[in-house]
């Protein structure tokens, strides 16, 4: 249960960091004058990518890219702003693009996880909702292994957005679109405080996942004494 409050409180302080970090440099203006949207169409085209498409919706914070669509989703504050946080978060998505289009080996990992892991998700609160009428023993091999895949795609998760983030970083600093100084510092506070979350999610789910566990194991344990 510490474990579980500890993750907790690390997903709230990555959450602020996030909300902070964005809320600050969204008001810093890159120099270069441009747009996520024209830097995400510029980064794809000098990776030689042609068939992806940049669109903008509505909300906060819901950039993403899709790799079953092949769309690269911005918030529009991101689509249309020309801040280092939102350049920064364009690069991001498109270090996604990028993997994909190299076949990076975890985000193909990710992806085929997919399925599964929205199974998994979908069985814990219905396994919960069991055993509040089930006997635990039958209910707890469940959570157990749902949080198990959970945890496994959180963990597949970490290395892509660890690479995608520094090649953001990288393409950011090569093309000038932000510049030195206090610009590339603010779009670096921005993607590092973003992948926190991710280390967040992992452990979170990681705390779960033992939490169903080890009284399994150490049940197992006491039948064999």
């Amino acid at each position: 249960m510490i474990f579980i409050l500890l993750a907790f409180a690390l997903s709230l302080y990555a959450q602020m960091r996030v909300s902070s970090a964005f809320r600050k440099y969204s008001q810093l203006p890159a120099s270069s004058g441009l747009s996520g949207a024209q830097v995400a169409q510029r980064i794809l085209a000098l990776n030689a990518i042609h068939d992806v498409e940049v669109v903008s919706q509505p909300g906060s914070l819901v950039d993403h890219y899709d790799p079953s669509a092949k769309r690269l989703v911005l918030s529009e504050e991101n689509y249309h702003g020309q801040s280092v946080a939102a350049l920064g978060i364009a690069a991001h998505e498109c270090g996604h693009a990028i993997q994909h289009a190299r076949l990076y080996a975890p985000l193909q990992w990710r992806m085929a996880a997919v399925g599964i892991t929205t199974l998994a998700g979908n069985m814990i609160p219905i396994a919960a909702l069991g055993g509040m009428f089930l006997a635990p023993k039958l209910v707890l091999p469940i959570l157990a292994v749902a949080f198990g895949i959970v945890t496994l795609f959180q963990l597949i998760t970490l290395p892509v957005e660890f690479d995608a983030t520094a090649r953001a970083k990288a393409i950011l600093a090569e093309t000038g679109a932000v510049g030195p100084g206090e610009e590339y510092r603010g779009m670096e506070k921005v993607l590092d405080a973003a992948a926190l979350t991710y280390v967040a999610a992992f452990l979170s789910a990681l705390a779960s996942f033992l939490h169903y566990l080890l009284p399994l194991l150490v049940g197992g344990r006491s039948d064999e004494e």
